[in-house]
């Protein structure tokens, strides 16, 4: 045992043991916030077992189909004159749920785009039409479990013809739903690493120390560390644009001066949570986990990926105050909407106050060495 106590590798690996749980920062970040996470995200998505799909009705009132989804409604579920809940009980499978809106084609063609709904459904003279993107997963499951449903004994429509008509238009496929997504979060990735992490480093190597005894003016630094940021943020974004029209044909159909100045104030809002992020951190473990902090609820629960419709509607209020969700909505809404300057105008104004408010936070608690 003695000899173990005087062999160099045991001892260093002792103090560097001490070292880090003597660390509570790093303890939390390390250990106990997956852990949090896991069961917060567990919590709030796990408890349910009721699947829900978003289906939109168009087409004249008083079919068939209307007859069947009326009198398979669940009691005190009607919200409104134009929305129907029809739930499908399984002990096996769980609780599925269809909700039914009928509204024009216009605005169903919108709710596809933005991912409030799954398919799009029509019935004339007893023959029922399915539209919806065929490279969707999630549409095509509706598709399937929903014609099985039409289908079954004593809800068969009338000529018990059913047809799919794949959407291709621009903007319904999940392409076009994925890469402003995608944009969005490449911008927020880029700031907080780019920012928040190049200033906990230098500070924890005692850099920032050296540049204050300069003449640097203070804020010149944060300033430039932000346009370079924005400057690459714009390279980035170009490239990925590129390859999705080179590749899938991506379209801009809104207005390519709203889309900049809406990308601006998202590059500006999470300019300032990079800084106020990196105020006050001088350890890099800290910093990584207070990036990763910020980074992950949003990049799971802001629609990058998928519909944040998908989740609990208890939470989508929550989702939608959330700044990655406002700047990935308004690049989609320029995007695949032909979105102008007053679609823009208000996540534009509240990303940017955002930002602003949290960089003048920043700075007063900014620490420099």
């Amino acid at each position: 045992m003695r000899k173990l106590r005087n062999n160099q590798l045991f001892q260093l690996t002792y103090t560097f043991f001490l070292e880090t749980i003597r660390e509570p920062e790093v303890l939390f970040w390390g250990i106990l916030f997956p852990v949090l996470i896991s069961i917060g995200l567990g919590l709030a998505f796990t408890q349910s077992s009721v699947t829900k799909f978003q289906v939109m009705l168009v087409g004249e009132r008083h079919t068939r189909l209307d007859s069947i989804l009326v009198v398979n409604t669940t009691p005190n579920t009607i919200s409104r004159e134009n929305a129907l809940t029809w739930k499908i009980q399984d002990k096996i499978l769980g609780e599925t749920e269809y909700n039914f809106i009928r509204n024009d084609w216009d605005a169903s063609i919108i709710a596809l785009k933005r991912g409030v709904a799954d398919v799009i459904l029509t019935d004339s003279a007893g023959s029922v039409r399915y539209y919806f993107d065929p490279h969707n997963s999630q549409a095509q499951l509706v598709y399937m479990k929903l014609s099985a449903l039409l289908k079954a004994p004593g809800q068969t429509i009338i000529n018990n013809e059913t047809s799919i008509s794949p959407l291709t238009l621009k903007g319904v496929r999940y392409i076009d739903f994925l890469v402003p997504g995608l944009i969005a979060l490449g911008v927020m990735s880029s700031i907080l690493w780019g920012i928040s992490y190049t200033i906990i480093e230098k500070r924890s190597q005692k850099l920032l120390r050296r540049l204050v005894a300069t003449p640097m003016k203070k804020s010149n630094f944060l300033v430039a560390l932000m346009f370079v940021r924005i400057l690459m943020n714009v390279v980035e974004a170009l490239v990925l644009f590129f390859f999705a029209w080179l590749i899938f044909d991506i379209r801009i159909q809104g207005n390519l001066g709203a889309l900049f100045v809406l990308f601006l104030a998202g590059n500006i809002a999470f300019t300032g949570v990079a800084v106020l992020i990196s105020c006050h951190t001088s350890k890099t473990e800290v910093g990584t986990g207070w990036i990763n902090a910020v980074q992950m609820p949003m990049m799971i629960l802001s629609g990058i990926f998928f519909s944040y419709h998908n989740f609990p509607e208890w939470s989508i209020g929550i989702i939608k105050i959330l700044p990655l969700t406002a700047f990935a909505d308004g690049i989609r809404s320029i995007f695949n909407e032909g979105a102008g300057w007053m679609e823009i105008l208000t996540p534009s104004l509240t990303l940017s106050g955002f930002g602003i408010i949290c960089f003048i936070t920043g700075l007063k608690l900014y620490k420099w060495y």
